[in-house]
């Protein structure tokens, strides 16, 4: 939009040096910037675009993030992680509440307004169906009037715009499963609904929600469901970037008690000469909230910064900059100076975060690709005689191994005696390699023997420490693990007596 000359202001009239800088740059500005209300849709698209395609992208067969409870695998940055792999969740909830609560510090309720999913399908529903593809309601800019629901013309576009939220929720409800169940069986299953009637029942129930959700209840569900908005102002300090009116050049319109002092121009006027605000009200009206961005800070605003826009249009066709904008309590209230955005409390945040995050990928990175656990069986040992008055001595083992690949492989062991009992400690069952499919869990009797006097202790059996190392058969220096164990060596007089 462009400023008229004769809708200028005198620069030089400002009340103080930032005022006549704002003013200046008004001036200089030939059209109004584009809205925030724009930049959100495009953020909006760009979040839901991501978040439909992210599930059927896979590296290896493996997905960027996938919690199956069906096949008990844990898919992270495309690597498969078996569900005994878990303690990577809790970090990763710390990285979404710490990023979440950073953000908070940093910008307010940013994330309610630009990323949080009830509000881009309350969106999605009353800017995109019922305003510009419906036409039920009939400005953007006005969210307090409500569509007249007596004419049948009106019941009928509201009947056509819910089931197309219905058609979209069902979407938005797959699109979350696929994050629990892969497409690739998600809709193998969905081809069999009889056996899986459990997929079908979350998906209605979820879509049902959302739109009991974005229909019925709307932004009460910001203001009063919500607890996300009862714990921001304990992050909030003086340096918060949130939308902000300033009375210092708007005027007070309402006193401490949030009661309206005037509701006309002129009345502003009158009481306080050379306030700016025009009392129009579009602050109010386009509200998705519904609050008064002039009665200073409230938990109800998501910082959508609508009520930026349309103060921007109108002071604009005035030639001064906006009286709401987004900024700090520090530099448009309290006017002591400029935002401070890398203080210690958000450098504080970066911190953690880098920190779990390289917790996170080195824990991701040491990523086992078996699972295997030793148990030995209660006898610690048996004896036999065999040839030239020599004696073996058996130990068995329950091995229970796991396959986390995504194919067959075989495998076998080797044990890694200490030093100077190399190759005295053989393993004689199995004899041969086996093979295991993924996810299914192997078990095995393994039987350790030796037929060398491996230590010569008249009074107590001696438990020699080993390590069995496991691995796939042609993939050995890339898939194995290690695994602490011990070997029972009897006492010297059982030895003899089996002799």
């Amino acid at each position: 939009m462009v400023i008229k000359k004769e809708d200028r202001i005198d620069v030089d009239q400002a009340r103080s040096k930032e005022d006549k800088s704002r003013c200046e740059t008004a001036e200089k500005s030939s059209e109004i910037p584009v809205p925030w209300r724009i930049k959100r849709y495009y953020v909006y698209g760009f979040a839901t675009v991501l978040t439909l395609i992210l599930p059927w992208i896979q590296v290896n067969g493996n997905h960027f993030f996938l919690l199956s409870f069906d096949k008990l695998k844990l898919h992270l940055a495309f690597i498969q992680f078996d569900m005994q792999e878990l303690y990577l969740m809790p970090f990763l909830l710390m990285l979404l509440f710490l990023t979440i609560f950073g953000m908070t510090v940093l910008g307010g309720r940013v994330f309610c307004g630009w990323v949080c999913p009830q509000t881009i399908f309350r969106v999605a529903y009353r800017d995109f169906l019922e305003t510009t593809v419906l036409g039920l309601r009939k400005r953007i800019k006005n969210k307090q009037q409500e569509p007249d629901m007596t004419k049948m013309e009106n019941k009928v576009k509201k009947g056509i715009a819910i089931a197309l939220a219905f058609l979209f929720a069902t979407i938005a409800a797959s699109d979350l499963l696929w994050y629990f169940v892969p497409p690739e069986d998600f809709f193998a299953y969905l081809s069999n609904p009889s056996d899986h009637y459990t997929l079908i029942g979350t998906i209605v129930v979820i879509a049902a929600f959302l739109i009991y959700d974005i229909v019925f209840l709307q932004e009460n569900f910001c203001v009063y469901v919500c607890p996300y908005s009862r714990v921001q102002s304990v992050l909030y300090d003086e340096h918060t970037v949130m939308a902000l009116y300033d009375p210092h050049r708007g005027g007070i319109i309402y006193d401490d008690n949030h009661n309206k002092l005037f509701s006309k121009p002129k009345e502003l006027q009158a009481a306080q000469p050379g306030a700016e605000c025009a009392v129009c009200e579009s602050c109010v009206a386009v509200c998705p909230t519904h609050i008064d961005i002039r009665k200073g800070l409230q938990l109800e605003c998501i910082n959508c910064l609508e009520c930026v826009d349309v103060c921007t249009t109108v002071m604009a066709k005035q030639g001064k900059p906006t009286l709401v904008s987004w900024s700090s309590e520090y530099e448009i209230i309290d006017q002591k100076g400029k935002t401070k955005y890398f203080r210690p409390k958000i450098l504080a945040y970066i911190g953690l975060l880098i920190f779990i995050a390289t917790i996170l990928a080195f824990m991701g990175s040491t990523k086992e690709h078996m699972l295997l656990n030793i148990n030995k069986e209660n006898r610690l040992y048996s004896i036999s005689k065999i040839a030239d008055g020599k004696v073996q001595v058996d130990n068995a083992y329950e091995f229970l191994l796991q396959n986390t690949e995504n194919e067959a492989l075989e495998f076998f062991f080797e044990i890694i005696p200490p030093q100077g009992m190399e190759g005295k400690i053989i393993i004689v069952k199995p004899t041969q390699k086996f093979s295991a499919v993924p996810g299914i869990k192997k078990k095995k009797i393994v039987v350790l023997r030796t037929t060398e006097t491996l230590v010569d202790d008249p009074r107590k059996d001696t438990v020699i420490p080993i390590t069995i190392r496991a691995y796939a058969v042609g993939h050995e220096n890339e898939i194995f693990v290690l695994r602490k164990s011990t070997f029972t060596f009897p006492r010297e007089d059982l030895l003899k007596s089996a002799k």
